[in-house]
């Protein structure tokens, strides 16, 4: 009898983590040592205050409700249901419990002892992790963890050892397989010398280093082809004469990720690295874009290189369907978010500047007139924040200099003509049309400098719901091809604005509140009560809106210019008020964590994964769901503080 219900201890346990990380003869011995509790409803377990017991606790029937007292109040802070793991302050530091727990309905309750697991706590990474992470429910203890170093990357996959689409706590690569020792030569030899050593060594490229061994120049089979044989040099000239300079350095420590995106977004074949990172340090490593490609299977240097030569639509439909095949790479990889969320912008860029240059080569003949005519292409909401990495709606427009009186019915017309067209080759590519048209091709949206200035003094000035509407999507412009300048003047003008109008900011950090955060499920989602996607989580409104709104205002506050991304906003937002780091951090980190499970979803169900459905999601990513939603309500407060919107008319 007693083996039947280890049995049963064990079937149940490895359904839920961190048990679904053990190995059966760990989970066996669990098991054996696992008493099944019952409590009536209304009875408590423990209570705020109590000494800590030698065990914790997992729910296998009914419901526990954690609470604490606030104002002489109690108040809800979780409720626990089937596998969730409560009361672990005796497993991670024999304190005095923080909240009450209570049977909320007839409950039956597992109670595994500390004894059993210390020496798996000890041993396996996966489950101290989950503990020191804040996965247990009601640590509150530890539930801003989500920006503790590596416990911070916590990233969304599939996991081997448990087949739940859960957790992998895992930061992608982060050491650097740099070639050592480097082949070099002095600036004092000649080609002869250099081209010698580099067939001695078989290697494509060698570097020019000073008598301090710090690198000035590289030459590489490239150089050799286009300044020395094309030129009919002798093979006497010296290496100062051919080489490429400056070389672009890095430290040795940087991570992979950094180094990859460093060398796709500046082209660049090769990377050396010294010891303090400058061209000033001797030179101690190189990595080459080959090196890269074999590390990483998947290469987009390759990917952006086709986009940018190609000259036929539907060979760029064909490019970018690639693209997500490798966002998908890349997701099951468990890369970074940042580092895949700048890949995919740095091939949506692309793809729209060669767009651009496509349109550009069809009508400038008929427009000789405006062939020095400057505009840049605005990429707007999620794009604009670099944070575009389904092809969702698109969002974007076009700013023109200002033109005579003369030029300004042809200067319209040929600007709509390439805004067509480039949009056309972005549908064709699979983008979507936004369902506002607040798109380049839309006229509204295609306007010379001068009335951009003057849409944006309106929403500043007029801050009305529409206008505040506006501001959320334009405001996070971003200049993707063309005049920089434009893009640079339009920014001037808005913060003269908001300085001007000071008041705007109190009104856009109201219309920031209007998604209040998803705390209040408890055991359900909040989800969506009718309509098409009833029954379903709406990520984008109710997790990801109130980050990125909530961003906007404060960075807007601070007057940062040139950072639009939200996490990277709140990195800033951290070093600007190191009060509040943590938080901060927690709020970027949580923004990262909804942005990997949209894209998982929009991956697995071949839409833009605003809307997931709660029943697919496993325990560990409840939980974590659940851990990445703290951050919003503390953010809340504080906008709430700051702008004083209490006191703010409605």
């Amino acid at each position: 009898m007693a083996n039947v219900i280890v049995n049963r201890v064990i079937e149940f346990l490895k359904k839920y983590p961190p048990f679904s990380f053990l190995s059966p003869e760990l989970l066996a011995q669990v098991a054996r040592e696992v008493d099944l509790v019952y409590f009536e409803e209304g009875e408590f377990l423990f209570q705020k205050g109590e000494p800590a017991k030698s065990y914790f606790f997992v729910v296998k029937e009914g419901a526990i409700k954690l609470t604490d007292h606030f104002e002489g109040k109690e108040e809800t802070v979780e409720i626990c249901d089937e596998g969730d793991v409560f009361g672990v302050l005796a497993l991670l530091g024999k304190r005095p419990y923080i909240l009450n727990a209570r049977a909320d309905e007839n409950s039956l309750v597992m109670a595994v002892p500390v004894g059993v697991f210390e020496k798996i706590l000890s041993e396996n990474n996966k489950v101290s992790l989950y503990f020191a992470s804040g996965f247990a429910s009601g640590q509150v203890v530890v539930r801003s963890g989500l920006s503790q170093t590596q416990k911070v990357r916590t990233l969304f996959g599939r996991d081997r050892d448990t087949n739940e689409n859960g957790l992998m706590l895992f930061s992608g690569q982060t050491s650097i397989q740099f070639s050592h020792p480097v082949i070099y030569c002095h600036t004092g030899n000649t080609v002869a010398e250099a081209v010698e050593k580099m067939s001695r060594e078989k290697v494509g490229s060698i570097i020019i280093v000073d008598e301090n061994k710090h690198p000035k120049g590289i030459i590489t089979d490239k150089d050799l082809r286009n300044r020395l044989i094309a030129r009919n040099l002798p093979y006497s000239t010296p290496v100062t004469k051919i080489m490429s300079r400056p070389v672009v350095t890095a430290k040795k420590d940087m991570e992979f990720s950094q180094v990859y995106l460093n060398m796709v977004k500046h082209r660049l074949h090769h990377l050396v690295f010294t010891e303090d990172g400058s061209s000033d340090s001797p030179l101690i490593g190189i990595i080459s874009d080959h090196d890269i490609l074999l590390s990483q299977g998947n290469s987009p240097a390759v990917l952006i290189k086709a986009l940018q030569e190609s000259q036929d639509i539907h060979e760029l439909a064909k490019l970018r369907n690639q693209a997500e095949g490798m966002l998908k790479y890349f997701l099951e990889n468990e890369l970074a978010i940042e580092f895949i969320a700048g890949i995919l912008t740095e091939i949506n860029d692309t793809l729209i500047r060669r767009a651009i240059a496509m349109a550009r080569s069809r009508h400038e003949a008929v427009f000789p007139e405006l062939r020095d005519l400057q505009f840049c292409f605005l990429a707007l909401g999620s794009e604009g924040r670099g944070e575009q990495l389904l092809r969702t709606d698109l969002d974007n427009a076009i700013v023109y200099e200002d033109v005579a009186d003369e030029l300004k019915e042809k200067a319209r017309n040929f600007m709509h003509l390439i805004a067509r067209d480039v949009m056309d080759i972005l549908f064709a590519c699979d983008f979507h049309s936004c369902p506002a048209e607040m798109m380049a091709n839309n006229p509204q949206w295609c306007q010379p400098l001068g009335q951009w200035k003057k849409y944006f003094s309106q929403w500043i000035r007029e801050p009305d719901p529409q206008s505040l509407m506006m501001a959320t999507i334009f405001f996070d412009f971003r200049a993707v091809s063309g005049k920089q300048a434009l893009a640079d003047a339009l920014t001037q003008h808005v913060y003269e604005e908001i300085n001007q109008g000071k008041v705007f900011l109190n009104f856009f950090a109201k219309n920031a509140l209007l998604n209040p955060p998803p705390l209040g499920f408890f055991r359900n989602f909040m989800i969506e009560k009718s309509g098409k996607h009833a029954e379903k989580f709406d990520i984008k409104l109710r997790a990801m809106m109130p980050l990125a709104d909530a961003a906007r205002v404060l960075i807007l506050s601070h007057q940062v210019v040139g950072i639009n991304n939200t996490f990277k906003r709140y990195e800033k937002l951290a070093e600007l008020e190191p009060n509040q780091a943590a938080l901060y951090r927690d709020a970027g980190k949580a923004y990262e964590i909804f942005m990997r499970i949209r894209a998982l979803e929009g991956l697995s169900t071949a839409s833009s994964g605003r809307f997931i459905q709660p029943d697919s999601l496993g325990k560990l990513q409840r939980q974590l769901l659940k851990n990445a939603f703290f951050p919003i309500d503390e953010i809340q407060k504080i906008l709430k503080v700051r702008f004083q919107l209490d006191y703010f008319g409605n």
